[in-house]
């Protein structure tokens, strides 16, 4: 067993897992280059910080200056408290996927009351989204969460469009979410991957889901459209910035990163782990340890407490069945079903997808690669 001599990662997390000579694994090292490429805090940050800010200001065509997806988690809480602080006049957008928690909503709602930003809630074609869903489920593969994560940019960017709005201004961060295994998850833009796992295992026809296909992706790249990574420009300690949330709208904590989903709830506190062998915690707090932000004893015992509580388990299972419409035997059997590799499936950028005259062959190439590329 390889282990990483400042994070709490190891080679059961990630079976390819390296170790440096100072003792450092693959993903602290990627998070260092990570932290030197986009971080910026400081004088530094701040001169950076203000350049953005006067450039977002003087973009503005419409009412708005930005658009900030806001889910009422800790990572957008804070992207528009700033900039609220800041002076920015951004639309809202919140993607309701069906699994909102209670606590999500009153969260939002705080927070835009605070600073009288306007809101629009994009509610996602259910029937569809559960369709998708349950097809994800039975694929067995490991990232479900790139339904809701496509479905977001896609519909972000035709709002922005639709509003002439030119900067998206995101809560993605090096210092809390800089480490993340490859194989925990997957392309969230492969629109391609979603349709064939959706032809396989699905039942429904999609016709409200925003996918975004490559006629959406070329008028991304030829529109004006930037996007800001807001949190990599601040000093950004993550319970300070809860301690602020709380003190300046009345927020409430989901005792886990992103939690304000009852579905991401489930599937990190419940599925990754029984199903995959993943704990996502792993992740999370060895990025916060590469931060500065606790140490590795403290990550360790943070570590030892139960991942779901046994009482929110039960009411989540219970829920989420009810929702998706299946029976304790119907999802006993989707989560003994063999892990399977999202590449099993037809992948956006593939030779095959773009000639299928030659899909034929494509169990030949699979072999070579298996034999050759190990």
């Amino acid at each position: 067993m390889l282990s990483c001599k400042r994070c709490i990662l190891d080679s059961s997390d990630d079976p390819n897992l390296d170790i440096d000579e100072n003792g450092l694994c693959r993903h602290c090292r990627y998070y260092d280059k990570l932290y030197a490429d986009q971080v910026l805090t400081g004088a530094e940050g701040q001169l950076a910080l203000k350049k953005k800010i006067n450039e977002i200001k003087n973009s503005k065509k419409g009412k708005y200056d930005c658009i900030l997806g806001l889910s009422g988690g800790v990572d957008s809480s804070y992207v528009a408290y700033l900039a609220g602080k800041n002076g920015l006049n951004p639309l809202c957008v919140h993607f309701d996927n069906g699994w909102n928690s209670e606590l999500a909503i009153k969260n939002i709602e705080k927070i835009v009351n605070k600073f009288d930003f306007d809101l629009y809630t994009y509610v996602i074609d259910w029937e569809e989204f559960k369709d998708l869903q349950l097809a994800y489920l039975k694929a067995s593969v490991v990232d479900i969460e790139v339904l809701t994560d496509h479905a977001i940019y896609g519909t972000l960017f035709k709002i922005a469009k639709a509003n002439q709005i030119e900067y998206v201004l995101g809560g993605l961060n090096v210092v809390t979410e800089g480490i993340l295994p490859y194989h925990w998850t997957y392309n969230k833009l492969d629109f391609i991957n979603i349709k064939s796992i959706h032809k396989r295992y699905g039942k429904k026809k999609l016709t409200n889901y925003p996918f975004l296909d490559r006629k959406i992706k070329s008028q991304i790249k030829r529109s004006k459209l930037k996007f800001i990574n807001y949190l990599n420009y601040v000093e950004y300690n993550y319970m300070d910035v809860k301690e602020t949330l709380v003190k300046f709208f009345g927020w409430q904590d989901y005792g886990g990163k992103h939690y304000e989903s009852i579905w991401t709830r489930f599937y990190q506190g419940y599925i990754l782990p029984k199903k995959f062998g993943i704990d996502k915690r792993k992740a999370h707090l060895s990025t916060l340890i590469c931060s500065g932000q606790i140490t590795k004893e403290e990550a360790i015992k943070q570590l030892s407490k139960p991942i779901y509580p046994e009482e929110q388990f039960r009411r989540d299972f219970d829920f989420v069945l009810k929702k998706l419409e299946l029976s304790e035997k119907e999802f006993e059997d989707i989560m003994n079903l063999p892990v399977r590799d999202h590449r099993e499936f037809d992948v956006e950028g593939s030779f095959f997808n773009y000639y299928p005259m030659f899909k034929f062959l494509r169990p030949l190439w699979r072999s070579f690669k298996s034999k050759y590329t190990h």
